[in-house]
């Protein structure tokens, strides 16, 4: 279990629980209401997932931070053994998807041991992504707001709607 920043982010009797003491399933959201209201403007997927509020990547910077500090573990954290770090843990979460095939979204007929295994899998590549961010001084929530802003520029709708195209493969 990662360490706390005095909040109540992380895992109490087996359960994951979010900073503002919700529980949460495998890392997940709860489960949506019929009719989920969006959170600041955010758009609702039709099938009603989303993610829980907290904890916010910074909040998961904090814990990361003191955890590494308790264990003083900064000598190994360095930007390049970081990306290592989570490339291998990228390695484990495609090993769990390795020889099934197509996988549909929601993941049917995964076990709920194979389903926390993801998000424990899944967990260590954020954690790790956000400890990189954090060493190289990347604002991860500002930089995601400008990369969307330039892929709305290089894949505008009108144009590659329902296509995977390459953005460089689209004529004007």
């Amino acid at each position: 279990m990662m360490a706390t920043s005095g909040k109540d982010c992380g895992v109490k009797d087996g359960a994951s629980v979010c900073c503002n003491g919700s529980a949460a399933t495998n890392g997940a959201a709860p489960e949506a209401s019929p009719s989920p209201k969006p959170l600041n403007g955010a758009t609702v997927r039709p099938d009603g997932f989303t993610f829980t509020p907290q904890p916010t990547i910074e909040d998961i910077r904090r814990m990361q931070a003191e955890f590494t500090d308790e264990r003083d573990w900064n000598q190994f954290h360095q930007p390049r053994n970081l990306l290592l770090a989570m490339v291998g843990e990228v390695g484990e979460v495609s090993e769990l998807f390795q020889w099934r095939g197509e996988v549909a979204e929601g993941l049917p007929g995964w076990s709920e041991p194979e389903r926390e295994h993801l998000a424990q899998e899944l967990s260590d590549v954020l954690i790790y992504l956000v400890e990189l961010a954090e060493k190289c001084r990347v604002d991860l929530p500002q930089a995601v707001l400008r990369k969307m802003a330039l892929n709305r520029l290089k894949y505008p709708a009108s144009k590659v709607h329902g296509s995977a195209k390459k953005y460089t493969e689209y004529k004007d």
